[in-house]
């Protein structure tokens, strides 16, 4: 089970076939229902799209997007936020930017090691 995790952890795009080739290389005589139950056992599934990945949740309301008719012809606007997260070491490093559409030209960003409000000033 630990050489199935450490796999894992650096091909997580293996699926139970992939791993039963892999430990089969490594010289570990397993079939792929036992890799199978071993994956079910320890909660880890390869990482693919999964069907109907597309389709909204009818229950979820719809927000009307203001934009579509805009016409953004010039600079300044109209503008986004973003705030994403990097991944260093053990750790995240959250990332805002403000991005103008027409130009797609960053206006500003920023680095902070917390998300609180004074990181959005």
């Amino acid at each position: 089970m630990d050489l199935i995790d450490e796999q894992h952890t650096g091909t997580p795009f293996y699926g139970s076939r992939r791993l039963k080739a892999w430990l089969n290389q490594q010289g570990y005589n397993i079939n792929r229902k036992r890799v199978q139950r071993l994956m079910r056992l320890m909660r880890i599934e390869a990482i693919h799209p999964k069907p109907k990945l597309s389709r909204r949740n009818e229950e979820h309301k719809v927000y009307p997007y203001f934009l579509r008719d805009a016409q953004d012809k010039r600079s300044d606007h109209v503008w986004s936020a973003d705030i994403s997260y990097i991944r260093i070491g053990k750790g995240f490093v959250y990332l805002t930017a403000v991005i103008d559409w027409f130009s797609r030209y960053v206006l500003s960003w920023r680095l902070s090691n917390t998300l609180e409000n004074t990181f959005l000033r």
